[in-house]
């Protein structure tokens, strides 16, 4: 009887321990969140170095690129 009051006492005190353990690791930020949550508040930049086309250029690039989509839908017909 003295052997299972022993291993009740030894049981509450590792599920106390155990308890409390886990309550302070949730409550210390970890490495791993804290450097996902800095890239995630990061904002992407992009930079575009690229000339800005004219109207003659703009046009000419329209009807090329329907001209393909035209003629690959022909092919894909037959």
């Amino acid at each position: 009887m003295k052997t299972l009051k022993n291993m009740e006492v030894i049981f509450t005190v590792a599920v106390a321990i155990a308890c409390g353990a886990s309550y302070v690791s949730f409550m210390q930020p970890s490495a791993a969140r804290t450097t996902a949550a800095a890239q995630a508040n990061a904002i992407p930049v992009v930079v575009v170095s690229a000339k800005r086309l004219t109207e003659q250029e703009k046009k000419i690039s329209l009807i090329e690129e329907r001209q393909a989509v035209l003629g690959n839908t022909t092919a894909s017909a037959l």
